[in-house]
């Protein structure tokens, strides 16, 4: 009985220590992650996704996942080139396309991104003005992430793209650039109305040429003018001088006309010669011969 008891001991203790074995050689690697394997401390390679046997307590694996990694960066407070103090946040986004070096050759990759991050956005946008940071955003973000890829080329990672995520100014500059916009919009406002002048100038310049070739062109435009006061029903009638001036040329004309006509020679009298009328023979009751009558 002892013997059998001892029997079942001893599977039992070689079943426990092959599933302790198997538990420490057996690895899964994700569809998303690469293994790289040490060896005595030595590296021997990358392995892929699926089921992975090492030996324990000899080999060492270790996960490292190949998906796109979100980073934010935290708000700087940067000094611009024009001496225009402002606090400007980012975000980063890479990915480990060389599993062995981003463990190999850094301690640890997401921390070093993120502190040369930092520094590379407060070094680029120093470099620029306030306008230039404002409005070339995309420029910006191109010089950042073309520095980090140089800088993370040996880490084994790529970052994929840099954005300016905020821009907090000070209040003072705020206002400033309100009031900027303002006069802005007022230069422009100045201007259009500047050039509606110049144009409404030369079109009235080229309606005065006509109407100096036909004058009565005036007078129909002052006869317009009377009818668009006259819409409101005023009661007050206004008449432009131009208007006045003819109506005196008018008399005037009209005065000359009779004063010719007066001074006309008369033409001569038409003498009106009386006929003879005809002779009436009236018949007389005695008989006596009618006698004629002249006028």
């Amino acid at each position: 009985m002892s013997t059998t008891l001892t029997a079942v001991v001893i599977v039992l203790i070689v079943i426990i220590v092959v599933a302790v074995v198997l538990g420490l050689a057996v690895r899964i690697v994700k569809q998303y992650e690469r293994g790289v394997l040490f060896r005595f401390g030595r590296v021997v390679g990358a392995r892929g996704p699926g089921l992975r046997l090492i030996i324990p307590i000899v080999d060492v694996l270790h996960r490292v996942s190949l998906r796109i990694v979100t980073m934010p960066i935290q708000s700087q407070g940067i000094i611009t080139r024009d001496n225009v103090s402002v606090d400007v946040s980012a975000v980063a986004y890479f990915r480990v396309v060389d599993a062995v070096k981003s463990v190999v050759a850094i301690e640890n990759v997401y921390v070093a991104i993120d502190q040369i991050a930092q520094t590379t956005l407060r070094k680029v946008v120093g470099q620029h003005t306030l306008d230039e940071t404002l409005s070339e955003t995309d420029r910006i973000n191109k010089d950042i992430r073309e520095i980090l890829d140089v800088a993370t080329l040996d880490w084994g990672v790529e970052v994929t793209l840099v954005e300016l995520k905020d821009i907090q100014l000070p209040d003072s500059m705020k206002r400033a650039m309100a009031r900027q916009a303002e006069a802005e919009r007022e230069k422009r406002a100045k201007i259009i109305n500047a050039e509606g002048e110049s144009l409404a100038a030369a079109a009235l310049g080229a309606a005065s040429d006509i109407m100096m070739e036909h004058p009565l062109a005036l007078q129909l435009r002052n006869l317009q003018s009377l009818v668009e006061i006259g819409v409101d029903k005023n009661t007050t009638v206004v008449f432009p001088a131009p208007l006045m001036s003819t109506i005196g040329e008018l008399g005037a004309f009209l005065a000359r006309e009779a004063a010719a006509a007066n001074s006309r020679p008369a033409a001569a009298p038409v003498v009106a010669v009386p006929m003879q009328a005809p002779a009436v023979h009236v018949p007389s009751g005695n008989g006596t011969p009618p006698v004629p009558s002249a006028n």
